[in-house]
């Protein structure tokens, strides 16, 4: 179990520092990713927002016993938004959660804030929550729901979100990864029922239909932009047709639009349901390193939210 919350973790670190210098570029543009590459200022090996946020929930979950109290979340976002700014880091938030983050700043109330994000950023997010908990789904979509309605209150990106918690907890338990994608599809029709409304395509049908696709076709058919219903489904779609969690990472990197936000999603899960050896010791070397990250301390800390021990 350690094992698998180490390498989702670290799948989530490698898929975003190999999609970090494709972000935003199309298909055309981009040389088939083979390894990490300075980019954007940062150098090889670099992650963004969403390891980066990650971090901030998996803090959040473990200093608060498994519960991310709202106020705390929005402050630590804040926080964390003030930080890189005063770096000089620009353009690292996604649109969703620059909006709440602006709206709080303004002083509207915390519960109107995420109401209409129904981008990824909860999803990118999540991976914390589906090592901290296991994948009863009822329990389980109640803390992504925690994790996300600050700045994603809505049903599409909250059935993103649950979809890819419940894959790693899954995983984290020894599933399989088809067995996990079955897994992140109920999670999924469950968490849809929660939050605003927003007319956008189903994430669950998506994820059921995308596994089956060809994957030539991802960037065109499914779609690889912020929107949570292209780029969680582009995601589970990599995730069906790779070799093994780094060519996922990889192949997630080269698509096109939201690179590093799939290429994490997809490098999380993957990690999860294979555990050790998922990814080479030298590129988890590199995002550790490069990034100061502390994943032993991370994992065994929401290991033990997972198990009650703490």
């Amino acid at each position: 179990m350690r094992e698998r919350a180490l390498a989702a973790l670290a799948g989530l670190a490698i898929g975003d520092a190999l999609g970090m210098p494709t972000e935003g570029k199309s298909p055309a543009e981009i040389e088939p990713v083979t390894g990490f590459a300075a980019a954007r200022g940062l150098p090889a090996g670099a992650v963004t927002d969403d390891t980066q946020q990650s971090v901030i929930v998996a803090r959040l979950l473990i200093d608060g016993g498994g519960r991310i109290d709202p106020h705390r979340f929005a402050g630590a976002l804040l926080a964390w938004e003030r930080d890189l700014r005063g770096r000089g880091v620009h353009g690292l938030l996604g649109p969703s959660t620059r909006a709440a983050l602006n709206a709080v700043a303004a002083g509207e109330p915390l519960e109107r804030a995420g109401r209409y994000g129904a981008t990824n950023g909860a999803a990118m997010r999540i991976t914390p929550v589906g090592i901290a908990t296991p994948p009863d789904l009822e329990l389980l979509v109640e803390r992504v729901v925690e994790a996300s309605w600050v700045t994603h209150h809505t049903g599409v990106a909250l059935a993103g979100a649950a979809a890819v918690a419940a894959a790693v907890s899954a995983g984290i338990d020894g599933a399989a990864l088809p067995d996990a994608i079955d897994v992140a599809i109920a999670a999924a029709e469950l968490a849809a029922q929660r939050g605003n409304w927003v007319a956008a395509a189903d994430v669950a049908a998506r994820i059921r239909w995308a596994r089956d696709l060809d994957p030539a076709r991802i960037a065109t058919v499914i779609g690889t932009s912020v929107a949570t219903q292209e780029s969680v489904p582009a995601a589970f779609a990599v995730l069906a047709h790779a070799d093994d969690p780094w060519h996922a990472c990889c192949t997630a990197a080269s698509l096109g639009g939201d690179t590093d936000t799939i290429a994490a999603m997809a490098g999380a899960i993957a990690g999860a349901c294979t555990g050790a050896g998922a990814f080479p010791e030298d590129a988890v070397r590199t995002v550790t390193e490069v990034n100061d990250l502390p994943l032993p301390e991370l994992a065994d800390g929401l290991l033990e939210l997972r198990t009650g021990t703490r």
